[in-house]
């Protein structure tokens, strides 16, 4: 189920992985192995799943409402960005980022923030989220 060169698709998911999905139907990934859950705020549980991804789940609901990329993921978002890309790289490729400084993210309105490494500046981590999670009404789980 986990294909860690799917293509990261904003708003969408990685592969099979799609968000809103719930905790019951991605179980058999859940519960594989190299498999590490981690409760988050008393209000999200966190999979880190073989050094390849983190899902974020919200226990209101059980639904997957975020995708990062880790160390191991090698699929690319756009085709083009993936773990190891350059500022320069991923601004050519998609001049709609915008850096956060308070976040210390690259955002897109496009549903996606990439954080970078400090020391090489090329891209850490992939996010991508439902589009409620600015929503003012997210942490109720209604979505």
């Amino acid at each position: 189920m986990l294909d860690i060169s799917a293509p990261i698709v904003p708003f969408e998911g990685f592969g099979e992985i799609k968000l809103y999905r719930t905790r019951d139907e991605l179980h058999e990934l859940l519960e594989g192995e190299a498999v590490e859950a981690e409760i988050i705020n008393n209000d999200w549980i966190r999979y880190d799943i073989q050094n390849s991804v983190e899902l974020f789940f919200h226990l209101k609901n059980n639904k997957l409402f975020r995708i990062t990329t880790l160390d191991n993921y090698q699929g690319k978002l756009f085709e083009k960005i993936g773990v190891g890309t350059t500022e320069k790289e991923l601004l050519e490729v998609e001049p709609s980022f915008v850096y956060d400084d308070f976040e210390e993210v690259w955002e897109s309105e496009k549903g996606i923030f990439i954080e970078m490494d400090a020391e090489t500046n090329t891209v850490r981590w992939i996010s991508v989220y439902i589009r409620e999670l600015d929503d003012e009404n997210f942490e109720n789980a209604n979505w």
